[in-house]
């Protein structure tokens, strides 16, 4: 097919998406019309859960292995919106609905490149697609449930709105609850061990705290406290306990057993990391697909937000159309020369490639 038949192709797919609620961990609806758009092109596919597979026609496994991955969940619709969010709407070069920007933009313009190359034979690489899950909630059903079947991969691309730009470095993170232990008293009376006072004190030094270590591509790591609660309704008691919960964005220079040295060594609450599957992640600038982009003119930067780049293991370039800023927005949006733009250029990256 022609860039213009692909994306035509690209649209049509993109607007039954957007017409279809497909919250984290209810993707069924939307996984079922990814495989139906594979049927109708005669592409062999597998599902996992709701993630969605296909390799190229002529799959060697003695051949090296590209990936192109994003994802088909959504958040759910801000309150914001003034239109319908699961009504695809075309108006001056937009087309309007929850998910079209992210990552929906990205998912179909992969999937359209997936088409591209699907059948060509004698490439140096293989060419394989993962549409996956549980993306906005970084789920374990998600892109882990589905890596361990799509073979040794070397590299991917993972889609998601970045202005087709090149994020070559990717934020961690980490969230951390905490809880500082006092003793119950009677407020009146100046009785007990205040909890509330020892995590403000903790809290005052996460808030000043700074990391030497600063990244040229993201930045410092930062510590934001976000949550906190004593579970004390009652104004005459001295709290016994108060929780509270640190948002932590790691850059590339930091491990997370570093950042979890510097807690220990400061804070007196208790504190355990609910998960430590983000880690920073980081493509080096001389790898094919950077300079395969850099030959194209596209610049590089290191972005704050996460996504499933951080659940591979293997080098990844995280670029498609669309705008990060208007993810999770009222009446969200891309340009439809976005999506065109994204095809060819998607097209033109791996080109030099294979």
């Amino acid at each position: 097919m022609t860039t213009t038949e692909l994306y035509n192709e690209a649209v049509g797919l993109l607007k039954q998406l957007i017409a279809t609620p497909s919250f984290s961990k209810e993707e069924n609806d939307t996984a079922e019309i990814i495989c139906a758009f594979f049927k109708k092109h005669d592409v062999p596919f597998a599902r996992v859960g709701n993630n969605i597979y296909a390799k190229n026609r002529h799959y060697d496994v003695n051949k090296p292995s590209i990936l192109l991955n994003s994802h088909h969940d959504t958040v759910l619709p801000n309150k914001g919106y003034t239109m319908d969010p699961f009504t695809p709407v075309e108006k001056d070069g937009k087309l309007f609905g929850l998910g079209s920007n992210d990552a929906g933009g990205c998912l179909v313009s992969l999937m359209a490149t997936f088409l591209h190359f699907h059948n060509q034979p004698d490439t140096t690489h293989n060419v394989v697609f993962a549409a996956s899950a549980e993306e906005e909630i970084s789920g374990v059903n998600g892109i882990e449930l589905v890596l361990p079947y799509l073979g040794n991969i070397n590299f991917g691309i993972v889609g998601e709105p970045t202005k087709l730009e090149m994020a070559v470095a990717e934020r961690g993170l980490m969230v951390i609850d905490c809880l500082a232990i006092g003793r119950a008293g009677h407020a009146a009376r100046a009785e007990g061990e205040n909890a509330l006072y020892k995590a403000v004190d903790d809290i005052n030094w996460i808030r000043n705290y700074k990391f030497d270590k600063v990244s040229s591509l993201l930045g410092e790591s930062r510590l934001t406290v976000t949550v906190i609660d004593t579970d004390n309704k009652q104004h005459n008691v001295v709290p016994a306990q108060c929780k509270f919960v640190i948002d932590v964005r790691v850059n590339e220079l930091y491990t997370f057993d570093e950042i979890l040295d510097a807690l220990k060594a400061n804070l007196k609450s208790q504190f355990k990391p609910r998960t430590t599957r983000m880690k920073s992640t980081s493509i080096p600038l001389d790898h094919p697909l950077v300079l395969a982009g850099i030959k194209l003119g596209k610049g590089y930067y290191g972005s704050p937000t996460t996504s499933d780049k951080a659940l591979m293991p293997f080098p990844t370039l995280k670029m498609g159309p669309g705008d990060s800023a208007r993810s999770h927005t009222a009446d969200e949006f891309i340009y439809l020369a976005e999506i065109q733009n994204g095809i060819e250029t998607y097209i033109q990256l791996i080109e030099q490639i294979l």
